[in-house]
């Protein structure tokens, strides 16, 4: 009968608590992975979503460069404008950090749209975001307000260099457009970028500064 009773006894308390604490410290465990990996799963997705962000933003860019047009604009009703190319423009407010120029390939299809193919575009930074403005028409008048549309954010610099065939510039010379741009972002959380683009340029004046550097 003491047989039997020793056979059948239930845990002690101490055994109760040891237990306790060993599936606590299972389920801690358990925990501080799956936490891990989802942290790790929303910091590799909030990544993903930031270079698509940049990326989309260059290939729009790329775009607007690749189809820069040789045509002046007027600005609120003003005379045209010398030069294809602005860093400096007082009607747009634009400092060093932004550029205006022209583009052509602006879809209108059968002309629904009473515009034409030709489209003013702005690339600005304000308030450490890039913005692409443009206007419905190229020569704008007085109060036509553009079309902002916020592309990147969490810029804190932007700058453009602009090669002519010979060697990267601040600055494009007086009515030539450049055979590429650069665009320098210097991002809060990614550093600084650079970005290269082919434009189609002036042949006709780079054969002339090489043939002037060949004398």
């Amino acid at each position: 009968m003491a047989i039997f009773s020793r056979q059948n006894r239930g845990f002690t308390l101490l055994e109760v608590i040891i237990a306790i604490a060993i599936f606590a410290l299972i389920s801690l465990a358990s925990f501080t992975i799956f936490n891990t990996v989802f942290t790790s799963d929303e910091s590799a997705q909030q990544r993903i979503d930031r270079l698509n962000e940049i990326q989309r933003a260059f290939l729009i860019m790329e775009r607007d460069f690749l189809q820069i047009a040789r045509r002046s604009m007027r600005v609120e009703g003003e005379a045209p404008l010398e030069n294809y190319i602005h860093t400096e423009l007082q009607s747009f407010s634009l400092a060093n950090n932004a550029i205006a120029f022209v583009r052509g390939g602006w879809r209108n299809p059968a002309l629904i749209m009473p515009r034409s193919d030709m489209q003013p575009v702005v690339y600005q930074l304000n308030d450490q975001t890039l913005e692409r403005l443009h206007f419905n028409f190229v020569d704008t008048v007085v109060g036509e307000a553009p079309k902002v549309r916020p592309l990147l954010t969490q810029v804190t610099e932007l700058n453009f260099e602009f090669y002519d065939g010979k060697q990267w510039r601040t600055k494009v010379e007086k009515n030539a457009i450049p055979l590429a741009i650069a665009i320098e972002l210097n991002l809060a959380d990614m550093g600084k970028i650079r970005r290269e683009f082919l434009v189609a340029g002036d042949p006709a004046k780079s054969q002339k500064r090489e043939s002037r550097s060949g004398r």
